[in-house]
């Protein structure tokens, strides 16, 4: 059985367009095999995204949310392929829902892609220098210090958070769902969040 990877069930969410944890479970019920594991996704109706991905997003949406009696206030920018699509209702739940997310769980970036390298490297020094992983044999040093970093993206990439109103899905299998529903790619582009009384925005 081959061990499954970050490295592996992103391969495999890229392929087939399916969430994080679906990819997870379709990989530890093939034995880390990544075809049958996309065979899988398919038979469960989950991959249908995959060749929706690739589509351009010309359209889409601004959506607006302020929280907390005018204290937090949040923008976020979602792009689909039509303007009919973009005036729909799943559409714009999505984005309001969107904004709430932000809101409530103050992602710093969209996709773990965007996170600086050099944030990554320290987060990982953190980890090393941890009393979790002193006196460890290297490879369990490893294993742990990718677990917490895999936890560190799932609390601050917006599309890997598990959604507030749902925490059994995260941001990206909303996503997905919503594309079966619309038939259309949607693409999650930016956001920014502004609290009252901080200097710093998430962008």
């Amino acid at each position: 059985m081959a061990e499954i990877t970050a490295a592996l069930v992103k391969e495999l969410r890229e392929k087939s367009g399916a969430g994080m944890m679906d990819c997870k479970k379709a990989l530890a019920a093939t034995g880390g095999d990544l075809e049958k594991a996309m065979d899988e996704l398919r038979k469960q109706g989950l991959a249908t995204a995959q060749k929706k991905s690739a589509r351009v997003t010309k359209d889409g949406a601004v959506d607006a949310y302020i929280h907390a009696g005018g204290k937090i206030g949040v923008l976020v920018e979602v792009g689909v392929e039509t303007d009919f699509v973009s005036r729909s209702e799943p559409f714009k739940e999505f984005t309001h829902d969107l904004a709430m997310q932000v809101a409530a769980s103050s992602p710093l970036w969209v996709t773990r892609d965007e996170v600086p390298e050099d944030v990554i490297e320290r987060e990982k020094a953190i980890y090393a220098e941890s009393d979790q992983v002193k006196g460890k044999p290297e490879n369990v040093v490893e294993k742990i210090i990718n677990g917490k970093l895999e936890k560190f993206f799932a609390e601050n990439c917006l599309m890997e958070q598990a959604f507030v109103k749902d925490p059994d899905r995260t941001i990206e299998q909303v996503r997905t769902d919503l594309v079966g529903v619309i038939g259309e790619n949607v693409e999650v582009r930016r956001f920014v969040r502004f609290q009252l009384g901080e200097t710093t925005v998430a962008d």
